[in-house]
């Protein structure tokens, strides 16, 4: 769906003689997107900035009500009454669509409704709320009672939609339903709007309606837009969460049901009510509704227009004659290849007869071909002021509205629906990936995409795409054929992997007796294939480039893929260049920002051919490079080269050469200097995540250098001084993240290189501080002696600097004897103007320290700490309620104070119960229904004694350190617990355990 509110176009609406509007700022459907509803006060600050989130809030023209005494005190007598009775109907609908499907996202939103059978408990609202896809929702009432609610109906083409409820859950009040009346829709009657207008719980807007034959809003592409119907318009002035509100007239009737408005005019459009009417007659009586099409797009056209197109002035004359009221007719507008028109009919061809009955308007037209589905129909157009008349068979339209979706490796994929296919006209069939993910988040954008073959068969339909993906064996690298769904003329090819070890691979069905969708696993995929060693050769590079040309076969090529998002990081898939520092037990040495958690799949390309898994084996704490590894034995013979470690140390002025992939992933080579080697602080994100700290930085005085993220820096001889990586830094005003691209002295690795040489992790101490560079100037003025001046200059001759204490992990050993704004003067009596003279805290428990505090020197014994054999990353992971649990990672203890607890909101998924009631990601749980949880154990026992669709209180507390409560309804049908731990004995090294 679109926003509710929208930028647009300064410039103000302009119409056509049909009142449709003609310039490129759209309408908007007036539901109100929301990420939260319940909670107390202002609301939090949402850290992750996973979302965009608008504040859709308007001045409306006439006060939001919650009682009837304010209703009578505000409106005309005429409409007291009718506005009392009519708000015993009206509920508000809080709703998630919990995963993609069709048209339209994963998300959460605020709408209306209204109750039009109380018997049988029926609500009347928008199709793009009850929803396309698997729908979550409740409906809150006049008097604040609350009950779930689920659709019965969604009209395949009209906007609206039916949801259920149980009458006898409401014990409160009497519910009372509105009246359909169609008929009652009138040019120039007054009108009310009653529903949630801008998320308010009762709104009521004035109205008139000034037309009945409006063509439908066009919304934009890739969503969902309704057609062949005429929409009512009126002058009113409605907001986000007014979708599916009743315009009652005077006598309380319904005569149309609010869709949608124009941004930049006080317009709305109205879905009148005759098929509304008709369907739930149908629902009444428990019987499917038939609805039929044959696949023709019509516009309303004036007659000026129509006799542009063709139309015989005898024709014309007839037809004023027949209906003197008339000023246009039905003309096609988009006639959908292999559709049951296809052969008959072309665009332009204006109406004229449907079994020999004249036709002129929408409402007739439907009806015919609702009453004949499955059968013949003739039907007569004029083209070109030529008569023709033909047969044409009615489809089902339900028949060709997508009702199921499959859902393998993360991704969703669905029948092409018959409102993209009218859209981009074309045919009305194929597989849609309607939620892009894993290995179908396919190059280019998000969505569009339409699979034509996978691993060379061909997928016609959902079906065959299924049988396909089972015939294929789990991490196999298959092409896959698509094209874009707006351009047919270019066929794309992209060479994935297959990846069903991580996500079920599963139907679901929509199920319209229970409101859920029933998922069918097709079970265990495939074993993957035995390795096959294969030999490769690396290119080889012109000779003018000296040592250093060989140092191509060091340099391979890495892939991860993230089936979860961890620790804060953003992307799901990353690809840089990683370095070979152990060609016997297959050690390589890359950036974290290409693999920064344990949690993925890892492929390394040898020679730009070999593709072999590989596995992480160690995630430095603070340094911005992970250890890989592979297996030596599935490259055969390939010619890889160990890189040869230097002894020289670079310096400011050094000749170096950069040997690297550039943003194409082409190879370059070459000679430049060294600009300088210093202590550089990559900026903090506001949703914690992985930095490099405590590093000395090499920067080179080429340009070209900020184009490649991975890569060598090398000295004369052809030896490796340093790795040329890339650093993830902050989110920028525009919403994309930060890059630095800086190099790391070959040092720096070898503390954890000489452990897994010798077949063990490492086991490193830290003091888990974070320091930055202080000048000597700054440290004179914070009470530096002269004597420790001299130190500094006899210490570094390059550097004259000294370092403060600019954070310290929340609970670590040394955040009991240190403080922040220390001046560290010396470690183990060394003066330390070097970070790399830190790493002495790698191998000791306590270190002397001498710092000068508040203009005092102190000498103290810090302790360090031990950091776990993988580095201190996450290795466990709970899934509750569509969130994403785990201890707090090394990124938030060094940007927090204090940690409330250990269960740490690492992050949410769209249209989930974590999403729908404000469990934002960067929060702590500290309770659950009142109980302590301190750890991730205490917390699934807590859940676990709570029944399903049942509202659990959560107490968090915000990275600002702010306690909120948050009641968050469960769903284990869509989003059921389960516990992920790592397991070196798993196939793919985690363990998922199912709870619930």
């Amino acid at each position: 769906m679109q926003p509710e509110s929208s930028s647009g176009q300064s410039t103000p609406e302009t119409l056509d003689n049909m009142g449709n509007s003609s310039n490129s700022v759209p309408p908007v459907k007036r539901r109100r997107l929301s990420t939260s509803w319940n909670q107390p006060g202002k609301k939090p600050i949402d850290h992750s900035q996973t979302t965009t989130e608008q504040d859709e809030d308007a001045d409306m023209p006439d006060a939001a009500m919650n009682g009837t005494n304010s209703i009578s005190a505000m409106q005309p007598p005429q409409w007291q009454e009718t506005i009392e009775k009519a708000v015993q109907s009206i509920v508000s609908i809080r709703a998630s669509q919990v995963a993609a499907f069709d048209t339209e996202p994963a998300e959460s939103s605020e709408a209306s409704g209204f109750v039009v059978d109380a018997e049988r408990g029926i609500i009347l609202t928008n199709r793009h709320v009850a929803c396309a896809g698997p729908f979550v929702g409740e409906a809150i009432f006049h008097d604040h009672e609350e009950v779930d609610v689920f659709p019965i109906y969604r009209d395949p083409v009209h906007d609206f939609g039916f949801l259920k409820f149980d009458p006898k859950k409401v014990k409160y009040m009497k519910v009372k339903q509105i009246a359909l009346k169609p008929e009652g829709a009138k040019v120039g009657i007054d009108i009310r709007v009653v529903g949630n207008d801008a998320g308010e719980k009762l709104s009521i807007l004035a109205g008139s309606i000034s037309r009945l034959d409006r063509n439908c809003p066009d919304y934009g592409d890739l969503t969902y837009n309704d057609f062949n119907t005429f929409y009512l318009q009126a002058a009113s002035s409605t907001s986000g969460g007014s979708s599916g509100s009743p315009v009652i007239n005077i006598d309380g009737d319904a005569v149309g049901l609010q869709a949608g408005g124009h941004t930049k005019a006080a317009t709305d459009y109205f879905l009148p009510l005759d098929r509304v009417k008709r369907a739930l007659e149908y629902i009444r009586k428990g019987l499917d509704v038939p609805r039929g099409d044959i696949q023709a797009h019509f516009m309303y056209r004036p007659f000026d227009e129509v006799l542009r197109l063709g139309l015989q002035t005898s024709t014309e004359a007839k037809i004023r004659k027949l209906f003197p009221e008339e000023i246009g007719m039905l003309v096609a507008e988009t006639i959908i290849p292999k559709g049951p028109a296809a052969e008959h009919m072309e665009e332009g061809d204006v109406l004229l007869t449907i079994n020999g009955e004249y036709i002129t308007k929408f409402g007739p037209f439907e009806s015919v071909l609702d009453s004949n589905v499955d059968q013949e129909v003739a039907i007569g157009i004029e083209r070109g002021g030529e008569y023709k008349e033909f047969t044409v068979r009615v489809g089902n339209l339900h028949a060709i509205t997508p009702d199921r979706f499959v859902e393998i490796g993360g991704a969703k994929l669905n029948s092409l629906s018959y409102q993209l296919a009218r859209a981009y006209c074309v045919p009305c069939q194929g597989v849609y990936v309607c939620e892009p993910h894993g290995m179908f988040r396919l190059d280019g954008p998000d969505q569009g995409w339409l699979i034509q073959s996978v691993d060379d068969k061909e997928t016609p339909n959902l079906d065959a795409f299924v049988e396909v993906m089972k015939s294929i064996p789990d991490r196999e690298r298959v092409p896959v054929v698509y094209h874009s769904i707006a351009d047919f003329h270019t066929t794309l090819v992209a060479v994935v992997q297959v990846e069903r070890h991580w996500a079920p691979f599963r139907m679901a069905v929509r199920n319209d007796k229970t409101g859920l969708w029933d998922y069918t696993d097709f079970g265990k995929p495939i074993p993957p294939k035995p390795i096959e060693p294969t030999t490769a050769k690396f290119i080889t590079m012109n000779e003018s480039l000296g040592p250093a040309k060989e140092l191509i076969r060091c340099l391979v090529k890495i892939s991860y893929y993230m089936p979860c998002r961890l620790d804060g990081f953003p992307k799901s898939r990353k690809f840089g260049a990683g370095l070979i520092v152990d060609k016997e037990k297959g050690l390589i040495v890359v950036s974290r920002s290409v693999v920064p958690t344990l949690l993925g799949d890892l492929t390394i390309t040898f020679a730009d051919s070999v593709i072999i898994p590989g596995k992480v084996e160690y995630l430095h704490p603070t340094h911005n490079f992970a250890i890989v590894r592979y297996d030596p034995k599935h490259i055969g013979d390939t010619n890889v080269l160990e890189a040869p470690f230097s002894d020289n140390v670079l310096g400011q002025g050094h000749k170096v050469t950069l040997v690297a992939y550039n943003h194409n992933q082409r190879p370059i080579c070459l000679t430049t200097a060294v600009t300088d080697v210093t202590c550089i602080t990559i900026p903090h994100n506001a949703s914690p995540r992985f930095r490099g700290i405590n590093m000395d930085s090499i920067t080179l005085d080429t340009p070209l250098a900020q184009q490649c993220s991975s890569g060598l820096l090398a000295d004369a001889e052809g030896k490796v001084q340093g790795l040329w990586l890339s650093y993830l830094g902050e989110r920028n005003m525009n919403g994309h993240d930060s890059e630095y691209h800086l190099g790391l002295d070959i040092r720096s690795i070898v503390p954890c290189l000489r452990p897994l040489q010798q077949g063990v992790k490492p086991k490193l101490r830290s003091l888990n501080i974070e320091l930055m560079p202080v000048q000597i100037a700054q440290a004179v003025s914070m009470g530096l002696s002269n004597e420790w001046i001299s130190k500094v200059e006899k210490s570094n001759n390059t550097k004259h600097q000294l370092f403060l204490v600019r954070r310290m992990e929340a609970g670590s050993a040394s955040a009991q004897v240190l403080k922040e704004l220390d001046l560290v003067l010396a470690i183990n009596d060394e003066t330390i103007t070097r970070m790399s003279q830190l790493d002495v805290q790698y191998n000791l428990e306590v270190l002397k320290m001498t710092i000068l505090r508040h203009k005092k020197e102190l000498v103290l014994d810090v302790p360090t700490s031990e950091i776990d054999e993988d580095g201190g990353a996450t290795k466990r992971v709970v899934f509750w309620a569509g969130s994403a649990l785990h201890e707090p990672h090394k990124a938030v203890l060094q940007q927090s104070k204090s940690v409330p607890s250990k269960i740490y909101v690492s992050a949410r998924a769209k249209g989930s119960p974590a999403y729908q009631y404000g469990l934002v990601p960067t929060t702590w749980i500290t309770h659950v229904n009142s109980k302590p949880t301190s750890d991730l154990d205490a917390f699934l026992e807590a859940v676990g004694q709570v029944q399903d669709n049942t509202y659990v209180r959560i107490r968090t507390v915000s990275f600002d350190n702010v306690p909120i409560v948050v009641s968050v309804k469960t769903n284990n049908h869509y989003f059921p617990t389960s516990d992920l731990r790592r397991d070196d004995a798993s196939e793919c090294g985690w363990a998922r355990h199912e709870i619930s």
